[in-house]
């Protein structure tokens, strides 16, 4: 989670959709990063608007909040890529030896393993009672938007490395498992749906 408190704007770290990047570049600008503990660095709304929203609010500081979405079964692929990753093998995370098809099935189960329990984008950024949501949520396929959003905002020219890249991996997935989870995940779709693409 970045904080740029002049700009009074709260970059969100949705998990798997570059976050990594964004922080490494625009860290060095933020008056806040917050890279550790992962429970902080990737705090979802329900729990920046429980820590730091009053924190903000306290010392005169109305902050908009932006997040950045992806494509659902895409999502899941880098969640399932990531796990590939040797140095998870033999813990029960690791997707060693499971099929893309295997760990998005077990994702749309009510009680997921741990390899599958990923949680749910639409989740990390549901608006709260009180009125805390994102105010600007872009496609993470649309990075010359969010860029150029993020350059206008800031006042800065970006300069993206590439960052945290999941190993690749065959990311097909069956008809009849992609429409069980179009169905269990609607609201993920949705959200992407509703997310700036231009």
């Amino acid at each position: 989670m970045l904080v740029f408190w002049k700009a009074r704007l709260v970059l969100l770290a949705v998990p798997k959709t570059g976050s990594s990047a964004y922080e490494t570049a625009l860290a060095p600008h933020a008056s806040l990063a917050v890279m550790d503990p992962p429970e902080l660095k990737h705090a979802p709304v329900y729990r920046y608007n429980r820590f730091f929203r009053p924190m903000f609010e306290k010392v005169g500081g109305q902050m908009e909040l932006m997040a950045v979405v992806r494509e659902p079964v895409s999502w899941l692929g880098s969640w399932y890529r990531y796990r590939q990753r040797p140095f998870l093998d033999g813990r029960p995370v690791s997707t060693s030896g499971i099929s893309f098809d295997e760990f998005v099935t077990a994702y749309t189960r009510g009680e997921r393993p741990p390899f599958a329990n990923v949680g749910s984008q639409s989740k990390f950024i549901e608006a709260r009672p009180n009125g805390t949501a994102v105010s600007h949520l872009f496609r993470y396929e649309n990075q010359a938007g969010i860029a150029g959003f993020l350059e206008d905002r800031l006042g800065l020219t970006l300069d993206l490395p590439r960052s945290n890249v999941s190993p690749r991996a065959e990311l097909r997935l069956s008809p009849k498992v992609e429409e069980v989870l179009r169905r269990k995940c609607a609201a993920d779709f949705a959200l992407w749906e509703s997310a700036r693409a231009d």
